[in-house]
């Protein structure tokens, strides 16, 4: 159950967030079949199977980094290749999420996170994962026709933070996220997440 305890501490609550996302992607990734592989999603760049690959990769990546004792996560990403098989794909997942919570909750977000050269500190990036897991996690359910529905307070503390990381530099024709899609203010927070990542919460393949 997520914690909605006012008093949690922030990084807690992000964890707890994260953590219900994270339990709602496994599911979701157990079932992609080899038929969808190829299928466009929302995310332009990525086929369904290119998708999958690139959420898992960044996802045991990230938990490598934040259980590393240095904060190093793995350099080697893009090599990285789920499962062919749906369930054990799904295993990697939940697999993930754990070593990343176990991390977390013994204070890896107090410190820095290194990607390579670059680093951020461990709580922005710990904000960071629960948006783009969100938004990922719902390109992958869209794409195969499977329910995706991760707490409310997941969306709306991500749109609390993104906007903040949604600079010109970042969002616009050709760059990392597409432009914003005009979404309504009284749309549910995922929507309106959505929208603002550059997703169209109406996207179908047909």
């Amino acid at each position: 159950m997520t914690s909605t305890n006012p008093t949690t501490a922030p990084t807690d609550r992000t964890a707890d967030l994260l953590a219900a996302v994270l339990a709602d992607l496994a599911p979701v990734v157990a079932g992609i079949g080899p038929d969808s592989l190829h299928r466009p999603t929302p995310c332009t760049n990525y086929d369904v199977g290119q998708l999958r690959d690139h959420v898992l990769g960044w996802l045991t990546t990230f938990a490598g980094g934040f259980a590393d004792p240095q904060g190093r996560a793995p350099a080697d990403v893009g090599g990285y290749r789920a499962p062919d098989d749906s369930a054990a794909a799904a295993a990697e997942v939940r697999a993930a999420a754990e070593r990343l919570d176990t991390a977390v909750r013994a204070g890896a977000a107090d410190r820095p996170l290194w990607l390579g050269e670059s680093s951020m500190p461990g709580d922005l990036a710990l904000s960071m994962i629960l948006w783009e897991y969100q938004v990922h996690g719902w390109d992958l359910a869209r794409a195969t026709g499977q329910p995706w529905s991760p707490p409310a307070a997941a969306a709306e503390a991500s749109l609390a933070f993104a906007p903040g990381m949604l600079t010109a530099d970042y969002q616009g024709p050709g760059k990392a996220f597409a432009p914003r899609v005009p979404v309504p203010d009284d749309a549910p927070p995922l929507d309106r997440l959505l929208g603002l990542s550059g997703r169209d919460p109406g996207w179908s393949s047909d």
